[in-house]
Parts: C-alpha cells; structure tokens; sequence
C-alpha cells in the first residue's frame, strides 16, 4: 500500500519545547512517509538550541513568510477561485467559526488568507493529508486549508489550555469536520468528547506522545540528592513550590541541589526568590538545553520533580521515567495515567505544598524506592509511550483513513505494535 504524503502543521516549529513533535515526524519518515513540515511563524532562535531543531527548521515551510509576498498570496488564492463555490464556503466557515467580536473576525479572516497559502503549497508538494498538533490558531487554519482544498486532515489535541477556551476554539466543529482526532489520552479524549456530537466519537482515537527509550538505556545511580525539573518557567508549573521545598529541606537534606532546564516568562522573578531565600548555591537555572543535554541532564537526577497545576500527559515525565528517574507530580488531566502512585512514582494533589514536599523527602529518605519506581517507570513507558510505536499506530491511521476500509479502533491491536 502506498503511503499518504504527510504535512504536519503547528503555529511554531520546532521548538525546543516540542520535541515530541519532532520525533513523532522523524519515526513517520523513518517508516517510508514524506512529510512536509510547515509552521505558521519562524520559530524564534532561542528554540533552535540542538542540530535536530536546527535541521527541522531549514525544511520547514513558514507560511507567514510565504504569505508576504504578494505574488505567492495572489496566486494562491487565484487558484482556489477557480472553484468558486468551494471558496466562498471557506470562506463562510472562516466567518461562522470566528471568536466574538470585531478581533475574532478579523483573525479567522487573517486565518483564511494563510489557509489559502498553506493549501497552494500542500498541492504543488502532493500532499494528500495535513495533521495539526496543538488544535489552536493553527488549528483553525488546517481546517480552512481542508475546507478550501477538499485535502483530508486530522489533529491531534492536548490539552489542558484548549479545553479552558473550547467555543473560542470551536473544537466541535474542528472534531466534526476532521478525518480523525488524535487524543493524547483518555482524560483528554473525555474533555474533547464533553463538546463534541456523539456520532464523531468513533473518529477519536488515543495516540500517546513518546519517547525514544534507547536514549536513555543505562541504569542511573540514584544514590544523591539531586532534583531535575523541565518545563516552561511560567505559573502553570508550580515551580515556586520547588523553591519552597528546597528551602525547607535545607536541614534535614545538606546535600539537596535542583536544576532548572527551560526558560519562560517567570524566570526573573524566580531568580529574585531564590536570592532573597539566599539558595543560589541550590538552585541554578539552566535556559532551555537539547535533548541531548537534557538526557544528560536526567543521567545525573536522582528525583524528578513536576509540581504542575494544569498539563496534558508531560512528555518530561516520560523522558524521565524512561531514564529511570524516579518522579514526583500531580494529580492532574492525563498524569495518572503515565504515573502510578507508589509503583513508578508519587503522585500528590495539585497546589498541595505540604503534600508534594512531603512526597519529595520521602524519595530523598529511600535510595531503594527510587530505584524500584525508576524500574517500573521504564516499564510503563516501553509499554504504552515509545515514540516507535506510537508513531506506527498515527501512520496506520493515516492510512485506514485513507481507504473506505473499517475504521480502527480507540487504541491499536497488539500486533501493531511488533
């Protein structure tokens, strides 16, 4: 069976915040897709931090750029006036779909010029399926590249943001209109399904985000006190908990250090905390690093420590439950079905300083616990969370979606994943 032709599309790509999304696309290449891969903006050079991002970014088709030119903008749109029923009615569903208010129309119509950009490039390419993470901007402007095309497209929704703003969004008519929609759990899938007509369930399909295990093969020794947390440095992650807590294990835990991988609008005023709290010589603050450095990063953990107050299903979770690093997270959307309290790792309510503090000393206490919980981390993700296998159920989709065969199911066949 010959391969659908692949466009994938994200507001930014790549970002260093993203990697799932580059790896997802290199096993789709690896398995015999071509993929084109196309952002809206030009990612910002502080997220090209690795060869990998780097690469991804001299391929990848910006639509802005290309819209800004008026000769590739007119005769893009010219093309799909040719077919002017078809046109109008993208149009009009730029128009139905958009946010309240003078702005929203304003975008979605913004949204439609770069939709018509976007589908002129996919047809001169001979792509015959564009996929979307995220469900959002860009979102809105796969769904206008498919409505003014007729190209077949799918996303895949995360979560937890776009469930905060889901009219705004319209992900019922995203989910209505899409071949498929990739869900990145259960938990996400149910929220999707709370907007969605029940006739369009069947299409929702689970599609974990993964790692790639080998990268982290070797058993760490998890005999110090070191805490590694990855992540924006923004509210939503709880990383003044973090501060907190190393604060207040300064007595009992000598020896206690945490790094910080990742940068965000918070940075600043963490910096200010921890001096005021004279913890420089604790905590540093690392920026945003490859996966290279952040698998060596990981090598050196003892703990990792995700004190989230809103999250899809964290790939840094699974990064470091892989590397065998034993966590400690919250109870939160998709986590608890990556983490299991006591078996791979802690799990505590979210805000709960007291809890998650609690939880850390006590990973701290037990160099045996944390081995046994990395063990079982790394079980639970060669399971359900390698990038590989995943990455063969979305291209299985793909195709199945393709053909008027029967429709897979919620999760794959276990043959599927041989």
């Amino acid at each position: 069976m010959t391969l659908p032709k692949l466009a994938y599309l994200t507001g930014e790509y790549p970002r260093a915040s993203d990697t799932f999304i580059q790896r997802e696309v290199a096993h789709l290449r690896r398995l015999g897709h071509e993929v084109l891969t196309c952002s809206i903006r030009t990612t910002g050079a502080e997220h090209l931090v690795g060869p990998e991002q780097r690469d991804e970014h001299t391929r990848t088709f910006k639509v802005i750029d290309a819209a800004k030119h008026p000769g590739t903008l007119i005769k893009a749109h010219v093309t799909w006036m040719k077919t002017p029923r078809r046109y109008l009615s993208a149009l009009a569903l730029a128009w139905s779909t958009a946010p309240k208010g003078i702005k929203g129309r304003l975008y979605n119509l913004i949204y439609f010029i770069e939709a018509g950009v976007l589908a002129h490039k996919l047809d001169q390419e001979g792509v015959t399926h564009l996929h979307n993470h995220i469900a959002k901007a860009s979102c809105t402007v796969a769904m206008l590249a498919g409505a003014l095309s007729g190209i077949r497209w799918s996303f895949t929704i995360h979560g937890p943001d776009i469930f905060f703003e889901p009219h705004h969004w319209r992900i019922d008519e995203k989910a209505a209109r899409a071949s498929f929609v990739s869900c990145i759990s259960h938990f996400c899938r149910s929220q999707l399904m709370c907007f969605a007509d029940a006739k369009h369930w069947p299409r929702f399909h689970i599609v974990h985000c993964g790692v790639d295990p080998s990268r982290y093969a070797a058993q760490p020794d998890h005999t110090g006190q070191r805490a590694l947390f990855v992540g924006r440095l923004a509210a939503v992650k709880g990383v003044p908990i973090l501060v907190d807590a190393v604060a207040r294990l300064a007595n009992t835990h000598p020896d206690l250090d945490l790094r910080l991988v990742g940068d965000g609008p918070d940075r600043e005023t963490l910096e200010k905390e921890v001096a005021k709290r004279g913890l420089q010589d604790r905590v540093t603050f690392l920026g945003y690093r490859s996966q290279a450095e952040v698998a060596e990063e990981l090598a050196q953990a003892d703990v990792f420590v995700l004190p989230s107050f809103a999250e899809g299903v964290p790939v840094v979770l699974m990064e470091a439950m892989a590397a065998q690093v034993p966590v400690v997270t919250t109870r939160i959307a998709g986590v608890p079905e990556l983490v299991e309290d006591g078996v791979s790792g802690r799990v505590v309510p979210p805000g709960d300083t007291d809890a998650f503090i609690a939880a850390l000393e006590d990973m701290l206490r037990d160099a045996t616990q944390r081995q046994t919980f990395g063990a079982a981390g790394r079980r639970k993700v060669l399971q359900e969370y390698d990038a590989a296998t995943e990455a063969r159920w979305l291209s299985h989709l793909f195709s199945a979606y393709a053909t008027d065969t029967p429709k897979p199911g919620l999760r794959p066949d276990p043959e599927l994943a041989e």
